[in-house]
């Protein structure tokens, strides 16, 4: 538009020129070119890549030592306090334009390369290939781990407990179906054996996954209740489609392959993540399909290590009380008293005495911290059974 026969003639003298600056000025919607080819920029983009790599590989011989001395004093390859303050510092350090997400997804892979190099660690997930613990797990410590897909979550307990793998991830709660009963039973059950390590936040995104066209689509597989997250996309998009229930999202992914390779006219898709379609070769029809899209699930890494305090620490407590009046009111109280914030609770059955329950709490701060080990021991006061599940880094962003 030519600013002179614009609608700016009606300004006066004085706003018109501030306007005309303002619409012309560079911004981000507006940048001004810059200056060279798209060749001097390329060349540029290659000096930088190679100075990158220099530095990183650097930071690597420095890392290889590191682990040397790990190995010597009998210290954890995987340190979540330690990989909280790298993130930390890196997100603080940058200026832009890359987004904070992206520094961290680099250094989140880069920390993944250096586990390799310091020593190779095995990572256990509630299995199939493909499933969302098995996104979880990519995104909390990158690719360059080992990743074993185990048959369901007390197996995950156990295969840590047994020392075949390092670290376990398991889902404890989701922000729209709520706790997770089987990984509060396991931690029941194991009885401290095995303990939390860290915490990671995922977001959930369902996709439709499918190799026929969108408009042949007559069957859906998918977990029960991923259809009941998507209710509303399906309604919408498929009222007439047979939803069929599946052990897993995975699962569903794998069924809905094979269906297709005997019947390339079934119309069969599945619902589930998109590394599911990578992994079973179907191709994303749709993303983002769940009806909230703040649909976020909280995973633990358990170990049998106990993490250090990082100074941002949430504490995890299973306790079983008496069955006297007020008794729980009592305990819940002791912390209260203390000025400690319960950020989370839940109940499950004790599995040893009908109308007797474990309770779960998170609460803020380190198990080493001198007011927590206080309320803990005043709390044993009123409890049957108090043991402490493990203290470790509250998560900060979600990945």
């Amino acid at each position: 538009m030519n600013l002179e026969d614009s609608p700016l003639d009606g300004l006066a003298g004085g706003n018109r020129r501030t306007m005309i600056r303002a619409m012309s000025a560079p911004n981000e919607s507006n940048p001004v070119p810059p200056k060279g080819n798209l060749d001097d920029l390329r060349d540029q983009i290659d000096l930088a890549d190679r100075q990158l790599v220099e530095l990183l590989n650097r930071r690597a011989e420095i890392v290889a030592k590191v682990g040397l001395v790990k190995q010597r004093d009998g210290v954890p390859i995987y340190a979540p306090h330690r990989e909280a303050a790298v993130l930390q510092r890196a997100i603080e350090l940058n200026n832009g334009p890359l987004p904070d997400r992206a520094i961290e997804g680099i250094y989140r892979e880069l920390m993944s390369g250096s586990f390799a190099i310091e020593q190779p660690l095995r990572i256990g997930y509630l299995g199939p290939r493909g499933s969302f613990s098995h996104v979880a797990s990519q995104a909390h410590f990158g690719s360059s781990v080992t990743f074993e897909a185990v048959t369901n979550i007390e197996s995950v307990f156990d295969e840590v407990r047994r020392g075949h793998v390092d670290y376990g991830l398991v889902p404890i709660e989701n922000s729209t179906g709520g706790g997770i009963t089987e990984t509060l039973d396991a931690f029941r059950d194991c009885r401290g054996e095995v303990v939390v390590y860290a915490e990671a936040l995922i977001t959930i995104r369902h996709n439709l996954l499918s190799n026929s066209a969108p408009e042949k689509i007559k069957r859906i597989y998918s977990k029960p209740e991923i259809f009941t997250q998507c209710r509303k996309w399906i309604t919408s998009t498929y009222p007439m489609a047979e939803l069929i229930p599946a052990a897993s999202s995975s699962k569903a992914a794998e069924t809905a392959f094979h269906e297709q390779q005997e019947d390339p006219e079934s119309g069969i898709a599945a619902i589930g993540s998109a590394l599911a379609g990578q992994v079973y070769g179907l191709n994303v029809l749709y993303e983002d399909i769940e009806d909230n899209p703040n649909n976020i699930t909280r995973f633990l890494v358990i170990s049998k290590q106990q993490a250090l305090p990082s100074g941002q620490d949430k504490t995890s407590i299973m306790f079983m009380t008496d069955n006297s009046p007020g008794c729980l009111v009592r305990v819940l109280a002791i912390f209260d008293r203390a000025g400690i914030n319960l950020s989370h609770i839940e109940k499950r059955p004790s599995g040893r005495e009908n109308w007797k329950y474990s309770f779960f709490i998170d609460t803020e701060g380190h198990r080493d911290d001198k007011v927590m080990q206080m309320a803990i021991e005043q709390a044993r006061n009123d409890c049957e059974e108090i043991t402490v599940l493990g203290s470790y880094p509250r998560a900060t962003r979600i990945l």
